[in-house]
């Protein structure tokens, strides 16, 4: 908390609120992460000296979340000789906050797989390298809780190591994974999905229901990364495109205060005249540098970016947002198909919910039974396959629930339904 809230030799006012929040949202997060790769390395009997993975198994995500920690250690050691311990520690904090909201969130599903080769064995490495090396990047700030992981992590699977994370050399950065492109792609990947975020939660559009396209201006990025983005957001597809006009406009109105004075009783129908006007031909015209004119009544009429307010506004259908340059619309219309595919993503996710309030293993199978309308009936029959494989379901079938089976009503999308859930 003292080193990441201000530099330690200026006076700072304890808060213990404050010093919660930083436990929750760092020192919480990186634990987390590391009760998450220990509880499936657990499951799989993963060995870090014996297995490893192929070059060609690690995945965009490993390779971007190495560089990145790359760039990482050589920020914190270079930022430590010159004694900028707010800074290193705030960069540590952030590279965590990405491992775990970015990184381990994509990836979670790799761990989930049968077997321990290939792909699943490439997150798992990864997801240890960062680990291991965060206990010693991190020493230095919070040196309990790093000694804590290191002898779980290492000294308890590394013969030889040394006793202690405090004993160890401070991790150097390996240059030749740092991959700046990959960094840059991946921060846009990231900035254009929290504007999608947003865009959904103005439209009121959860996550789950599918969307038929989002729209960005501002980047142009690999089709790896477009694909990030679409799986993401949850969106058929992502387009790039150098206009959003054609999703996008602006409420041009008059700026009272400088114009009441030059052109008084012209002004109502100055105000027609933005009303109607097209928005975006208006700020084009601002982003020039020229001035906006036109005839009143014979009155020749002058505006500066600084006589209108400019709103932004979306056409019917869409929703967009805007931050840093980046501009991102989301196409919020949506077709049948797209909504039934909604309400079984809305099932999936009630199936999961009753999977964890039951107290059911991540490796448990289930059986899965419905009572709901006719409607919600017919899709989740039609969407069967789909719903058993993310519940690791092995039936699907409709009926009252089993005396010995857990269940519960729900209202999906207004549908109302009772699903149950059994342990195989």
């Amino acid at each position: 908390y003292f080193y990441a809230s201000a530099s330690p030799w200026l006076p700072k006012r304890f808060s213990g609120a404050l010093v919660g929040e930083m436990q929750r949202k760092f020192m919480g997060t990186l634990w987390n992460t590391y009760a998450f790769f220990t509880l499936y390395a657990s499951i799989d009997g993963y060995d870090p000296v014996n297995q490893k993975a192929k070059s060609e198994d690690f995945s965009l995500m490993d390779k971007w979340v190495l560089s990145k920690l790359q760039s990482l250690i050589k920020f914190v050691d270079e930022g430590l000789a010159d004694y900028k311990i707010t800074e290193t520690a705030r960069a540590i904090a952030a590279f965590v906050d990405e491992l775990s909201n970015w990184y381990v969130r994509r990836c979670r599903e790799r761990f989930w797989g049968k077997g321990l080769e290939g792909d699943k064995l490439a997150a798992f490495e990864t997801l240890y390298t960062v680990l291991t090396t965060l206990c010693g990047l991190c020493a230095p700030y919070i040196p309990f809780m790093t000694e804590t992981m290191y002898q779980n992590l290492v000294v308890n699977n590394v013969p030889g190591a040394k006793e202690s994370v405090h004993l160890t050399d401070f991790p150097k950065a390996d240059m030749s994974l740092v991959d700046k492109k990959l960094e840059d792609d991946m921060e846009a990947v990231i900035a254009a999905v929290q504007l999608g975020r947003a865009c959904r939660s103005a439209a009121n559009m959860k996550v789950r229901q599918p969307a038929r396209a989002l729209y960005i201006k501002g980047a142009k990025l690999p089709e790896t990364m477009a694909a990030l983005i679409a799986d993401e957001l949850n969106v058929k597809g992502v387009e790039f495109v150098d206009d959003a006009r054609a999703f996008t406009t602006y409420k041009i109105k008059p700026q009272l205060r400088t114009l009441g004075p030059r052109y008084g009783k012209l002004l109502g129908k100055i105000s027609a005249y933005l009303a109607q006007a097209d928005g975006n031909d208006v700020v084009d015209t601002f982003d020039r540098g020229e001035k906006l004119t036109f005839d009143i009544d014979g009155t020749g009429v002058e505006l500066a970016r600084e006589d209108t307010l400019i709103e932004p506004m979306q056409k019917p259908g869409f929703m967009a947002e805007s931050e840093g340059g980046m501009t991102v619309v989301l196409d919020t219309n949506l077709t049948p198909e797209l909504i039934e595919e909604g309400f079984v993503r809305e099932v999936i996710s009630k199936v999961q919910t009753m999977r964890k309030e039951a107290g059911y293993e991540v490796t448990d199978r289930i059986a899965v039974t419905y009572e709901a309308g006719e409607k919600l009936a017919a899709i989740i029959e039609r969407g069967a396959k789909d719903i058993c494989g993310a519940v690791l379901a092995e039936s699907l079938t409709a009926g009252a629930p089993a005396a010995d089976a857990y269940a519960k009503e729900w209202s999906i999308n207004g549908e109302k339904a009772t699903l149950s859930t059994r342990r195989l």
